[in-house]
């Protein structure tokens, strides 16, 4: 995979030309809508455009594989097949083989798809890197370290549910968003069960989302409520896994927020209790924390989330490290890069690292200028800003210590706006961060989002841990 931004003067079949990859295979990398509009400073992914195959009956990876001068191994890796017996007829899979070209080298082909000339000669039996032949057919070894993707879903309807379907293979949890505990130790009800059904399809494990969240906002007093009585927390529990029993559940994911600095205990011993109920039936017990550079960071949104606690006690912990750009607040990148960074310095220090998932936004916001407290920014996909930024003419800029791209345009009344988004090169960027870091793997806010970019990065980043 490439990723080509877009200069003046481009258009896709010029692109398509360069990169030797068809324009249609472009156009559905990027949820392009209208073919002859591109955006100057406009991020494409250019696709790898491996030839595919169709799955017939009687079919079998390794005969595929024999068939087309692959491996089982690299047909798994490129497809994110999550098992070798786990093929179906009718299934369009990429078969990873390269044609040598005039002109190509195995360091060229080697850095096209992201592997080494190492790897390409182990793959094909070549002992001399310097005698590839025009007409040469290569298998394409798939070599990306091993990381855990988990999404929250806020939409239950049919939508969310193809998108599951569609993107399964890219995830190994999907987090319905979510359950909520009222005063008493019930829960709120949540219509999942065709999004849970959808997870199956593609060996994704559901975690059932547990908040705080009254009406429409995370309230410190209903969570103080539970946590200051452990028969609510008994009744709780108790609740939660009856539903996880009952919806097919592999575990819960605890989404506490503004918990009052005198429940921080509270909230670790509650985490405790869940655990030691949870994991000896099977169920794998996770938490969501507020982004923090220290410990002992003020505010009500940090100081009753113990960092040191939930990486000792929980399987995992999901780091929410977006909305910095947040809609009430002044226009600025959703998740800039550089303040990730020093957010997971800090983590790294109190949370176990094979236990850290870093937040990942799929989502843009559009604010109007110049910022008045009490207003809010349009959230839109990153589809929708590219568009956007189509419309009003503009070109989009990209900052690199943000990581991250945006523009500004005026309006039909005049106003200044001011957008920043997600594209290709900002979650290529954050997925090697979580790289870098050696971390867990990473956590979406939000599916449903159009953002079909974004899972052939994740592709192309990473090979997806299934269950």
């Amino acid at each position: 995979m490439d990723i080509h931004v877009v200069q003046r003067g481009d258009s896709l079949w010029k692109i398509s030309q360069n990169y030797d990859v068809q324009i249609s295979s472009i156009v559905r990398a990027n949820g392009i809508e209208n073919q002859n509009v591109l955006v100057v400073g406009q991020a494409l992914v250019i696709p790898n455009d491996f030839p595919t195959y169709t799955i017939q009956s009687g079919d079998t990876l390794y005969e595929i594989a024999n068939r087309y001068g692959t491996t089982v191994d690299s047909l798994i890796g490129w497809n994110n097949i999550p098992l070798a017996s786990v093929i179906y007829v009718g299934q369009v899979i990429d078969i990873p083989v390269h044609v040598v070209q005039q002109g190509e080298s195995l360091y060229v082909i080697a850095n096209r798809y992201g592997t080494s000339v190492a790897d390409l000669q182990r793959e094909n039996r070549i002992t001399n890197p310097n005698l590839v032949y025009v007409g040469t057919r290569l298998s394409i070894p798939y070599n990306r370290p091993i990381k855990e993707v988990n999404s929250y879903v806020t939409n239950m309807g049919t939508a969310s549910q193809t998108e599951v379907r569609n993107v399964g293979s890219y995830l190994t949890y999907i987090t319905p968003f979510s359950y909520s505990v009222t005063r008493s130790g019930g829960l709120t009800s949540l219509q999942d069960e065709g999004v849970i059904a959808a997870a199956r399809i593609n060996r994704v494990a559901a975690l059932m989302g547990v908040s705080n969240i009254e009406g429409d906002m995370f309230n410190s007093d209903l969570i103080k409520t539970i946590l200051d009585s452990e028969s609510l927390q008994d009744t709780l529990l108790n609740n939660i896994l009856n539903t996880m029993r009952t919806k097919g559940y592999r575990g819960v994911n605890f989404d506490f927020e503004y918990v009052y600095p005198e429940n921080k205990e509270d909230y670790n011993n509650f985490l405790r209790r869940a655990v030691a109920k949870f994991k000896p039936l099977g169920f794998s017990v996770s938490s969501a924390v507020a982004p923090k550079y220290k410990e002992d960071q003020p505010g009500l949104l940090y100081e009753g989330h113990d960092y040191n606690a939930h990486g000792e006690i929980v399987d995992f912990v999901v780091v929410m490290t977006y909305e910095w750009g947040w809609a009430g607040g002044r226009a600025m990148a959703i998740a800039p890069l550089d303040e990730v960074k020093k957010v997971l310095d800090y983590t790294v220090t109190a949370i176990p690292r094979e236990k850290i998932m870093m937040g990942v936004p799929t989502y843009g916001r559009d604010w109007t200028l110049p910022f008045v407290e009490g207003t809010f920014a349009k959230t839109l996909s990153p589809v929708a800003a590219v568009n956007l930024a189509a419309q009003k003419n503009a070109s989009i800029q990209f900052d690199e210590g943000d990581a991250s791209p945006w523009f500004k345009y005026r309006d039909d009344q005049g106003k200044e706006h001011e957008v920043w988004f997600e594209d290709a090169r900002s979650m290529q960027a954050k997925y090697q961060t979580a790289i870098d870091y050696n971390l867990r793997g990473v956590s979406f806010w939000v599916l449903g989002i159009p953002f079909p970019q974004n899972w052939y990065v994740v592709r192309d980043s990473m090979r997806v841990r299934k269950i």
